[in-house]
């Protein structure tokens, strides 16, 4: 049942109609009680005011009415045939991180405006990435394996290479929201060398964060560490490879919490299996991996099932931060985290 004629309810500062477009986990997560009153604070709800498709018949007569959009995880992709039904639509605030799986070539021609809220993704992926970073350079998630095997006898030690921190040499591939934060922090290590390779990164930019830009032939037999962050594009498929996992130095560490595809896995399950490198997954290709794979087995690799990005109140901090716009937006405020076309199409 419509909460009054025209099916909307709740008043915004600016009357802005709105609807949620996600997943049911990703509401579930995102939008708790107190979240929910937010929202409702902030513009003219349907009943419902969360729907998986815009083919619900709940609100399929209002869709003509809405003026936003807040899209998650789950979300369908915006192409012309859902933007024809929505003619007042002029924004679509994306709770989770990139916008390439909503978004469509109608959806940049009409001019309607995107806000994401990737940079609070990008926080915990960081944070992960870099704890990840000072357990590799004491190769600590793979002596622990060791230890189950090695009892009463620390010689297994010498075996994963050289340990510690202070002087490592750590190469990161992409330089968007989690490279560039991952770059800030490593910094907090001693005497650390951070090389950034990125066909788009500014060389300033880079440096500014305490980085060299470098190209990733002349950077993959330099680092101790290999740390992944470019984006999941046709031309990024397994961009490290059997050749790329071969430069690299032996007991240097490869970490993904990027995409599984910008790894060869059959390449990494060679590698790793003949004992030269380390790696640590928070993704893999595929995702799961089988149950058949080597990568389950090996002791030089530690596996986590993609917990880097945001979970638990990390998801909740995005939803938070698409209402922010939405309140700019009923204030008559620019978006905050607006994101144009061309950036979209190479971001992580």
């Amino acid at each position: 049942m419509l909460k009054d004629e025209v099916g909307f309810a709740g008043r915004g500062t600016l009357e802005l109609k709105a609807v949620a477009l996600m997943g049911p986990r990703a509401w579930a997560e995102q939008f708790d009680a107190s979240l929910q009153k937010r929202l409702r604070a902030l513009a003219c709800l349907p009943d419902p005011e969360w729907v998986t498709s815009l083919d619900d018949p709940r609100i399929i007569d209002h869709l003509a009415e809405l003026d936003v959009l807040l899209t998650g995880w789950g979300a369908p992709k915006l192409d012309g045939r859902a933007l024809d039904r929505m003619p007042r639509l002029s924004t679509v605030l994306h709770c989770a991180g990139s916008v390439r799986e909503v978004v469509s070539e109608e959806l940049w021609d009409r001019g309607i405006a995107v806000s994401t809220s990737a940079d609070l993704n990008a926080e915990p992926v960081a944070e992960f990435t870099f704890a990840a970073i000072v357990l590799a350079g004491k190769k600590a998630p793979f002596l622990a394996m060791d230890a189950r095997h090695h009892r009463e006898d620390w010689s297994y030690r010498a075996a994963r290479g050289s340990l510690g921190n202070v002087g490592l040499t750590v190469g990161l591939i992409g330089f968007s929201r989690v490279g560039r934060r991952v770059a800030q922090l490593v910094r907090q290590l001693h005497d650390v060398t951070c090389l950034v390779s990125d066909p788009y990164a500014d060389p300033a930019e880079v440096a500014a964060e305490g980085a060299t830009l470098i190209d990733l032939d002349e950077m993959l037999p330099r680092v101790q560490v290999l740390s992944i962050h470019a984006p999941q594009l046709p031309t990024t498929h397994h961009m490290i490879g059997a050749e790329q996992l071969d430069a690299l130095a032996d007991h240097a560490t490869v970490i993904n919490t990027a995409r599984g595809s910008l790894v060869d896995t059959t390449a990494l399950e060679q590698a790793c299996a003949s004992g030269r490198l380390h790696a640590i997954l928070d993704v893999t290709d595929p995702e799961p991996l089988p149950a058949s794979s080597l990568l389950y087995q090996l002791p030089n690799v530690m596996l986590t099932p993609h917990i880097s990005g945001s979970l638990g109140g990390e998801a909740r901090r995005m939803a938070d931060g698409a209402l922010d716009e939405l309140e700019r937006l009923a204030l008559g405020l620019p978006l905050a985290r607006r994101v144009n076309r061309d950036e979209a199409a190479v971001s992580a």
